[in-house]
Formats: C-alpha cells, structure tokens, sequence
C-alpha cells in the first residue's frame, strides 16, 4: 500500500485529506509543518507528499528544498497544496520540487486526477 503524507497546519484539510486518501487505499500520515513533515520523512519517505505553502516554523517551499536534498528526497511525487491562484507562487513551488499543484478546496476527483497525472495512483 502505497504511503501518503499530508502536511497542513489545519487539522479541517489534513482531515478531509486523510478521508480523501484512506478511500483511495493509501496509507496516510500527517505534518503541522515542515518540520515535522521533515522529521516523518527521515523516519519512512513517504511516496507522494501534500503539502500546503503557508504553515508556521517550516513553510511548504523550505520544506521541499530541503526534503529534496535528504538522502532519497527525490522519490517522492509532491503535490503543492494552495488556495491561490498566483502564477509567480506556483512557479516557485514547481523550482523547489513540487510535481504538480493541488488547488484548495479539493475532492477526491480532483485529487485521483492529479495523483493519475504524476503516477501515484
């Protein structure tokens, strides 16, 4: 069963997406920030990571930058989670190693179609 992350510093969206992903058949996880996002990932690298950019202590595009350097931090497919439409914001996540971007408010259509786009699913 393939492992899923989410990291969010709102308990509402890492709820709706654990619901989301528990009923695709992904095992899920969770992260307040990146921080700790980064501490679960040494600990088990997760195979794709959600993650929103706004979070305190660790913000979404530090956390990639540096997930993306630790010793197998290139495996997994990272979906920037974002409420904003901002081209140069999008831009930047995809330069710090986001494979896509999830737009918020989600649902399990919209998240399938992107996990199907970066081969999770």
């Amino acid at each position: 069963m393939k492992q899923v992350l989410v990291v969010d510093d709102s308990p509402v969206i890492r709820k709706i997406a654990r619901r989301i992903l528990e009923g695709m058949n992904f095992q899920t996880s969770e992260a307040v920030d990146g921080k700790q996002a980064l501490n679960a990932c040494a600990f088990l690298m997760p195979d794709a990571i959600i993650v929103d950019w706004s979070m305190p202590v660790l913000d979404g595009f530090e956390f990639m930058k540096q997930l993306r350097r630790m010793p197998g931090g290139d495996k997994p497919k990272i979906l920037f989670c974002t409420s904003e439409y901002d081209v140069a914001q999008i831009a930047r996540a995809m330069h710090a190693g986001a494979d896509d971007v999830l737009m918020k408010p989600f649902d399990q259509s919209l998240v399938k179609a992107k996990f199907e786009d970066i081969s999770v699913a």
